[in-house]
């Protein structure tokens, strides 16, 4: 009898635990009234639709309530790869899958922002409309963020049957796409300025403030300095090199001194396969040895693919 009483005790102690956990779990809109100034402040700082982001946390996070989101504030799935912070282990396509931590969920949407920004399979999303939300749901399945063949269709359901696009209509802009800010932009100086001859005989460009032309397989920077006037080690200075090398068509050459730092919309670049340090300073328009004092590397330190390379 007394077992019997303290299995009843048992079961019951059990039942109502599990109650307890079930309510307090929470539902898609507590989620979506709890985090929506987080993703309307991403579109404002990073130009994801804050439909998007809600449509994806509420997805991926299980509307907050997946152990990924409760033990690691990780709400997006987002997993190691290069990531050099602390990490949490969990079941995913394969065993022990490795994700990233996060100290807060403001930090895990912040993240989940830069992870799209700045890496160059989600670049294209952002020359779409921010308030197209369908397009950026198909181009997320097309660049790969979910294998779930039916991930847009989701997306897109979560953000109608919620009426999530209203918070894509709640800012008045949203930053440049990194395509357009690193874009050769034509740029035609005053007739007072020093660079104004160069703009006569060849098409003058201006990237992150700084001046400069496409050079081509003809030229060389003995001939470019003599042209317009300037010393050959200065050219070479201007475009953090210390001898000539050969000139393909289409490169860089900058015609005054590059910045300190990158664009106030660049924050950061994800490193491409075979790039060096040298090519992301001429392709932002920052002085190299600023890159390296920037991200605290020794010059001539080596960079990796995936590495993380802040631009300011």
């Amino acid at each position: 009898m007394l077992f019997l009483r303290n299995s009843i005790a048992t079961l019951f102690l059990l039942l109502l635990f599990n109650s307890q956990a079930l309510s307090q779990k929470t539902s898609r809109t507590e989620y979506i009234l709890k985090y929506k100034d987080l993703a309307i402040k991403q579109m404002q700082t990073h130009g994801i639709p804050a439909s998007i982001t809600l449509a994806q946390a509420c997805l991926e996070s299980a509307d907050g309530n997946s152990t990924l989101a409760r033990e690691a504030n990780n709400h997006f799935g987002i997993k190691c790869h290069n990531w050099t912070g602390d990490t949490f282990l969990h079941d995913d396509d394969t065993r022990n899958e490795c994700f990233r931590k996060y100290l807060t969920v403001e930090q895990s949407f912040q993240d989940h922002s830069d992870f799209l920004r700045y890496r160059e399979r989600y670049k294209f999303l952002f020359d779409l409309d921010p308030t197209d939300y369908k397009g950026w749901a198909e181009g997320l399945k097309k660049a790969g963020y979910a294998t779930n063949p039916n991930y847009a269709q989701s997306l897109i359901k979560i953000i109608e049957d919620y009426n999530l696009s209203q918070y894509d209509h709640m800012i008045g802009s949203v930053p440049p796409s990194p395509k357009e800010i690193i874009a050769d932009k034509e740029y035609k100086p005053v007739e007072t300025s020093s660079l104004y001859k160069i703009s006569l005989t060849r098409e003058l460009f201006k990237k992150n403030g700084v001046a400069y032309i496409l050079g081509n397989h003809m030229d060389t920077y003995e001939n470019i300095a003599r042209e317009y006037s300037l010393f050959t080690k200065e050219l070479l200075r201007f475009n953090d090199l210390d001898k000539s090398r050969p000139i393909e068509d289409g490169t860089v050459i900058y015609v005054e001194k590059k910045r300190a730092k990158g664009d106030k919309f660049l924050e950061k670049h994800i490193v491409e396969q075979g790039e060096t340090l040298y090519d992301i300073s001429q392709k932002y328009g920052i002085r190299l040895n600023e890159l390296y004092k920037i991200n605290g590397m020794k010059e001539g330190a080596m960079i990796n693919y995936g590495q993380e390379i802040k631009l300011r």
